[in-house]
């Protein structure tokens, strides 16, 4: 599954996954237990495809980011915690991403993308090969 359908819903826990849209939004299902809810328009929503982490020169998507930690991680969890310290959480981010942008990417973000990769891991959702489909491609 690509990551055009994984959201991060602000002030809910974890990750969701799009099942179907209503006509005031959509009803999503959580990775963390599987239980749907439905998300309306007034819910802030990210879509992780959407999403890019700063570096020193560039924007890098979060599809990449992602992919580096897998390969560091030969596909499996990562051996730290998003509960870790901040020291230990950064000194891990920069092992996977040197040049990202210290000033920008605070503690919080980087906590939040260890978490998500376990959580994508976890579910098998990381299959980030697949190049993500345009709007008006898909059929």
């Amino acid at each position: 599954m690509s990551l055009e359908k994984i959201l991060a819903i602000a002030g809910k826990p974890g990750l969701y996954k799009m099942v179907a849209q209503t006509r005031g939004g959509f009803i999503a299902e959580s990775l963390l237990d599987g239980k749907k809810t439905s998300v309306g328009i007034q819910h802030n929503v990210s879509v992780l495809s959407e999403i890019a982490i700063y570096t020193l020169t560039e924007e890098k998507p979060l599809r990449e980011v992602l992919k580096l930690i897998k390969e560091k991680e030969s596909g499996n969890e990562t051996p730290i915690s998003h509960k870790d310290s901040k020291d230990k959480l950064e000194a891990y981010f920069f092992e996977v991403l040197p040049d990202y942008d210290e000033d920008r990417v605070y503690p919080g973000d980087i906590k939040k993308i260890i978490q998500w990769y376990n959580l994508l891991q976890k579910n098998d959702l990381l299959d980030l090969d697949a190049e993500p489909v345009a709007a008006n491609e898909e059929e």
